[in-house]
């Protein structure tokens, strides 16, 4: 009969067996890494494929890579915890590793979850950095019929995702609200049977808000997204429309919208222009005083009247980065005084960097998010893998057009071979300078940049905004992350 004395002995074996397998455990293995020097001292950032990262000093890289770590010490532990190396005591990293890596390409097997209505081109404002080449508010030809809605939402809904957005954009979307009505009232029939969860958001600069739109858009849940560039003089420089009030109406709708619905029922986008750079901390008040808890700093894209007008031209983005900095530093400020703000950006970033959890944004997915995270229907039918691609088509640019709605199957759109090409060459692992590079885990790719830029998909890095932009950000916040913990607790705080 077994005693608790013998079964004690059967679960624990000695002291000396532990002790002995330690010192066995100085012969450790490389996992897969890259590393870079870093922009402050003698750091090197070394960071693995699920975004795990290290700073350490030259002596410690060398040490790493040549296996003289002196085990246990806490540099040892904190690599090995991180996944950067293991041995006979840690063999279940490799698995760790791969789950982390499989969790962050989990958007992957859901595949297109939003799918952007182009209702029409029409627009009341003209603002010189529009991406999209709108039309005049007369022009009814770039309007999408009821027809070309059906056979879109009949596409909609044979995507496998568990979740469906619905995105109206345009020009103006709310001068062809009629369509608007029959889509989501159409899409929620077809629904009845699909069971998604289904949303809607309508884009709109919301001079044509009205009672009656706001009947709908609470009857059936529908949030709205609108532009908010900062201040009045800002704005309306940024934004003009006729009787120069744009910004005047779109403080009062915004007002209006978040009574009727509610504050999570109404978001703005700003984007960034040459004037906007000298006035960060404008912006963010300015953010405050419209009743929002954060903001979206993002710069001017190369598509549409931003190109024809030149606007692009006017700043780069290391100049893009010393706005973001400022305002992102004056945004950290205020929250340590007790006013909870966020940057959205930084916090998508940050979502990269600390946790193994996935990113929905189109611009940071490797593969490229392009039709395997959105779809755009054009007002004319067509069908392009991202919303920038089809800004692409005003510029004469076809490039990415994927087939029509009126004669093209499910499979011929998502199986074209422009696609399939973009989405191969979209892979960081293995893009030129992106597989070598400390900062892949944490950037993305965005072919219809590259081709638009440097009529490549994937661009040479050196050379791309893009690159230089996720670079200098990340950077940024690991060293903000790294210099003090109350920084560090409100940038956590945010993810």
């Amino acid at each position: 009969m077994m005693t608790e004395a013998s079964f004690l002995a059967k679960r624990f074996q000695p002291l000396s067996v532990y002790q002995a397998r330690l010192e066995h455990t100085h012969q450790y293995q490389l996992l897969p890494f890259n590393f870079a020097r870093f922009s402050t001292g003698a750091k090197y950032l070394v960071s693995n494929d699920a975004g795990d990262y290290c700073l350490l000093g030259r002596e410690e890289l060398v040490k790493l890579v040549d296996g003289d770590l002196v085990f246990d010490s806490d540099i040892y532990r904190t690599l090995r915890a991180k996944h950067f190396l293991y041995d006979d005591t840690s063999d279940v990293a490799i698995d760790l590793l791969a789950l982390k890596i499989r969790t962050k390409h989990a958007p992957l097997r859901n595949f297109t979850s939003l799918h952007i209505f182009v209702v029409t081109l029409r627009c009341d404002y003209s603002c010189p950095y529009c991406q999209v080449s709108r039309q005049t508010e007369d022009k009814s030809q770039y309007d999408m019929n009821e027809e070309t809605a059906s056979r879109a939402l009949a596409l909609v809904f044979r995507s496998p995702s568990p979740q469906i957005k619905i995105e109206f954009q345009g020009g103006e979307p709310l001068l062809n609200f009629d369509l608007i009505k029959f889509i989501v009232q159409r899409a929620n029939e077809i629904n009845q049977s699909e069971k998604r969860d289904l949303q809607f958001v309508i884009a709109t600069n919301l001079s044509f808000i009205s009672e009656e739109i706001l009947d709908f858009c609470e009857a059936h849940r529908i949030c709205i997204s609108t532009s908010l560039d900062g201040p009045i003089d800002l704005h309306n420089k940024n934004r003009p429309r006729p009787n120069k009030d744009g910004y005047q109406r779109t403080r009062a709708a915004i007002d209006r919208v978040r009574q009727r619905l509610g504050p999570d029922y109404i978001a703005a986008l700003m984007t960034t222009t040459e004037s906007s750079l000298a006035n960060p901390q404008q912006i963010v008040d300015e953010y405050l005083d419209a009743g929002f808890n954060s903001i979206f700093l993002r710069p001017l894209s190369p598509y549409g009247f931003a190109v024809r007008t030149r606007q692009v031209e006017k700043y780069d983005m290391e100049r893009f980065f010393d706005f973001y900095k400022e305002a992102l530093a004056y945004i950290i400020e205020l929250n340590l005084h007790g006013v909870p703000f966020r940057e959205e950006y930084t916090t998508l970033m940050l979502r990269k960097l600390v946790s193994p959890y996935p990113t929905s944004y189109v611009d940071l997915q490797t593969p490229a998010g392009a039709a395997i995270s959105v779809i755009v229907f054009n007002y004319d039918g067509n069908v392009y893998p991202t919303d920038e691609s089809r800004m692409l088509v005003e510029m004469g640019d076809t490039t990415f057009c994927l087939g029509n709605v009126k004669t093209s199957t499910y499979e011929d759109i998502f199986l074209n071979p422009t696609l399939l090409q973009c989405l191969e060459e979209s892979l960081t692992y293995s893009a030129p300078e992106c597989y070598e590079c400390a900062f892949q885990p944490y950037c993305g790719s965005d072919p219809t940049y590259h081709h638009a830029t440097q009529r490549d998909w994937v661009g040479h890095k050196a050379f791309s905004g893009f690159c230089t932009r996720t670079k200098l950000v990340t950077a940024h916040l690991i060293e903000l992350l790294e210099a003090d913990d109350d920084t560090a607790t409100i940038l956590l705080g945010w993810v």
